[in-house]
């Protein structure tokens, strides 16, 4: 064999995950299902009560939430963005878009932040989830599509089953963060008053986090709206959809227009999110 070819050795990895997911698939189908029907029941719910709020209220929570935590020139920019998502006719689908986002969301912080917790107090645990989190956030998405297809039907939950295995790391790793760059003489003066290690995490550990998490937050919430076309390739409905339509379609009007609206959710999100973390920022300076 010349020196310049690679030795007919194959390791089977990937053979061994499809046993595994086949085993899965086998045992805990029953699992699947309850998830699925939890999953899809809950987007319809949030989806519904989206769409039969007046549009102008949505519009009117957008203004004062960007008003209250930027200026009044920002929430006047946000309720303009929000009239024109409308004025597209992408109202449904940005609602819809907007019901698996917070689900996503919701979701990823209730496994992230208490994950980031074990990892701050417990070195072996960090150590063994690092690599972890790399190949969750390294993975392209396409590769873990397919395993999460297998285990649900063409449709909203496996596109938030990726989302959140893409949007996880940041809360997770910003958390964990947070938590271990507390001032040690904050503990020490806590630990002194006799302060119990619940007492500690949530009353001095947790708030002083608070901003850092905060970070985490707002880069799940983004990267959970960035899965919204390689969502609609396995069958989720909303913007993505639309966007995918128009490449099918060659159609550049609906795909600008579909495109812009993520844009538009992104700088909205992105904005309050922010003006959240300056917020409690800037109390936690003023209580120091």
């Amino acid at each position: 064999m010349p020196m310049t070819e690679f030795p007919n050795v194959r390791i089977p990895i990937g053979d061994y995950v499809e046993k595994f997911i086949d085993f899965l698939a086998m045992n805990f189908g029953w699992l699947f299902d309850f998830i699925f029907m939890i999953a899809s029941s809950t987007i319809r719910t949030i989806e519904t009560t989206l769409l039969a709020t007046p549009w102008w209220v949505i519009m009117i929570i957008v203004f004062l939430l960007g008003w209250y935590f930027n200026n009044i020139y920002g929430g006047l920019l946000f309720a303009l963005f929000i009239f024109l998502i409308g004025s597209f006719d992408l109202w449904t689908e940005t609602m819809t878009t907007v019901a698996i986002i917070v689900i996503s969301v919701v979701l990823s912080l209730a496994i992230g932040i208490p994950v980031g917790i074990l990892m701050a107090f417990s070195r072996t645990f960090s150590i063994i989830m690092r690599p972890i989190l790399d190949a969750m956030q390294t993975m392209p998405t396409f590769v873990y599509l397919i395993p999460v297809i297998f285990f649900f039907p063409l449709g909203n939950v496996p596109a938030i089953i990726a989302t959140i295995i893409y949007a996880l790391p940041p809360v997770i790793r910003l958390t964990e963060l947070g938590i271990r760059n507390v001032d040690d003489e904050v503990i020490e003066s806590a630990e002194s008053f006799g302060s119990s290690r619940n007492q500690m995490l949530v009353k001095v550990q947790l708030p002083q986090a608070l901003p850092t998490m905060m970070a985490g937050i707002n880069q799940t919430t983004m990267m959970a709206l960035s899965m919204a076309v390689v969502g609609s390739m396995v069958g989720a409905h909303g913007l993505g959809e639309r966007v995918l339509y128009a490449i099918n379609q060659i159609n550049i009007s609906l795909g600008f227009e579909a495109g812009i609206s993520i844009v538009f959710l992104a700088i909205i999100i992105d904005r309050i999110t922010n003006g959240v973390a300056d917020r409690l920022q800037s109390s936690r300076r003023r209580s120091a």
